[in-house]
């Protein structure tokens, strides 16, 4: 059996994720995701829309999505490692990067290939984050959980 693994934040899940992780389930016999957890989102020095929780849910629910399980460093190559993962799937915005030139290198030590699936271009979660905000003036903070009762908004 071929197991595969990819990771991302997965926020605003958008036609580039879905076709990321079609693309990897067509490649592997069981893809595992690895969903970024909030707190190393903001360590990159963002801010997920989507609460840990929610995203997870998300990727979990996708039918090309065998298992989901919490990202909570950077290092893909010891999740593989502690995973049985042979490929890692990633978007190719990073090829021919040297630091994933090393990557392939330490990678295939471990018997693990890297596959570069083509990103998809115009569409990233970014870019959505930014029209929400120009177009309805929505924020991060505006996303907080809000708690309801009889109709009336308690947060404000």
């Amino acid at each position: 059996m071929i197991i595969g693994y990819t990771t991302g934040v997965f926020d605003l899940f958008h036609i580039g994720h879905l076709t990321l992780l079609k693309n990897a389930k067509a490649l592997c016999d069981k893809l595992i995701v690895g969903v970024t957890v909030d707190e190393l989102v903001s360590y990159k020095g963002k801010q997920a829309m989507i609460p840990f929780m929610d995203r997870i849910e998300i990727v979990r629910s996708c039918k090309y999505v065998d298992a989901a399980v919490p990202q909570y460093d950077m290092d893909k190559l010891k999740a593989c490692k502690e995973l049985g993962a042979k490929m890692l799937f990633v978007g190719d915005d990073w090829y021919g990067t040297q630091k994933w030139k090393k990557y392939e290198e330490d990678f295939a030590k471990e018997g693990i290939k890297i596959v570069y699936f083509p990103y998809t271009k115009g569409i990233s979660s970014t870019k959505i984050g930014e029209a929400l905000k120009a177009v309805r003036g929505w924020t991060v903070e505006d996303t907080e959980p809000r708690t309801y009762i009889n109709g009336g908004d308690l947060n404000g």
